[in-house]
């Protein structure tokens, strides 16, 4: 390359439609249409989500004149990846409609992304931003592992049915974007410290989505459609950042790092976003930010702060703290390369209230 020539190359994958509202999941066979999507449909939902939503796309595609399949899968795990790719083999699948919550979400998207085929994002409950994102968390051999997969050609979200779900979900959701708050911060701070690459555009988008939620927190209802319409649009917002980004940088630093040992220390993990939330509680005091603002804002939409709220004992919440940065140890964070000792650990969840 010539000296000072530009040679950097960037590339990225959005969704081309976002479709939110009451009642869209109706425009599902319209949505393919558009896309110009033709030949079988593979429909991979859930053993619930079957029942509030799957028959029903599959029924509508059906009667559009879709040569149509339906697989149902328990769990974000290989084998069920395993499972999705053996039946859109079997029936010939050329693209996939993910109908169900993350799990369901995560597993069409690997499993699209490796038979090469596009899939469309079917959510029926906004609990974090893997509706949107081109990453996905699957368990491998009982450890989650976050990896690349591919964004979704389309997202269609009813908030009817979202809103209709436990708010447990909703609140969760909640939980996963305002923690791009502190997730943003370690990005930057590794930017810094071990210039790490970053996006300024994708870190704004984030930020800025975090600070959304978080303002509007008192406006987070059980039961209420406009709840479920901000929840779904920070939540597409936060995937597009991680995809500008080209990593989940912009939506995931220690505090998910803390979740993630969470799920392997704890006998009953809570909801990935719970986790995340009361975990950005504690980084935002880390690096001397508004912790108690972050805190107030997830009670005020009705998440956990604290171990007890979490359903997790007080150990398992320090342990996880002093093991959390030997969770993806290539991303820098303020847990530093070293992380916490047993008693900075335990203070720290301590003056947050955490325990």
């Amino acid at each position: 390359m010539e000296a000072g020539k530009f040679g950097k190359i960037k590339m990225m994958q959005l969704p081309r439609y976002v479709l939110v509202g009451h009642g869209v999941l109706e425009e599902v066979a319209a949505v393919c249409k558009r896309l110009k999507l033709s030949g079988v449909a593979l429909v991979v939902t859930g053993s619930t989500t079957r029942h509030v939503a799957g028959e029903g796309v599959l029924e509508m595609l059906a009667d559009s004149g879709y040569d149509c399949g339906l697989v149902e899968v328990r769990s974000a795990s290989t084998e069920s990846v395993e499972k999705v790719k053996s039946v859109a083999e079997e029936c010939r699948a050329t693209f996939m409609i993910a109908v169900g919550g993350g799990k369901v979400i995560d597993v069409a998207k690997v499993a699209s992304c490796v038979l090469d085929v596009p899939f469309i994002s079917v959510p029926t409950i906004a609990s974090h931003d893997g509706i949107a994102s081109p990453r996905a968390s699957i368990k491998d051999k009982g450890v989650n592992t976050s990896v690349a997969a591919q964004a979704p050609l389309a997202i269609i979200a009813d908030t009817k049915i979202i809103a209709e779900a436990p708010h447990r979900f909703l609140a969760a959701g909640c939980g996963d974007i305002i923690s791009n708050y502190t997730a943003v911060m370690d990005w930057r701070l590794a930017h810094r410290l071990k210039n790490a690459e970053f996006s300024s555009y994708a870190a704004a988008l984030s930020e800025m989505t975090a600070k959304m939620i978080m303002e509007r927190s008192k406006e987070i209802k059980p039961n209420l459609e406009e709840s479920a319409w901000i929840v779904v649009k920070a939540l597409v917002s936060s995937g597009v950042a991680i995809s500008i980004a080209g990593s989940s940088a912009p939506a995931s630093g220690a505090e998910h790092k803390f979740s993630h040992a969470l799920d392997m220390i704890a006998p009953k993990p809570a909801l990935h976003g719970e986790q995340c939330g009361v975990g950005a509680i504690m980084m935002s005091y880390l690096h001397g930010a508004e912790w108690k603002y972050v805190r107030d804002a997830l009670r005020n939409v009705g998440a956990p702060t604290n171990a007890k709220e979490l359903g997790i004992k007080d150990e398992y919440i320090i342990e996880a703290l002093v093991q959390a940065h030997k969770i993806n140890p290539e991303r820098y964070t303020i847990l530093g390369d070293t992380g916490l000792t047993y008693e900075a650990a335990e203070r720290l969840a301590t003056i947050t209230e955490v325990i």
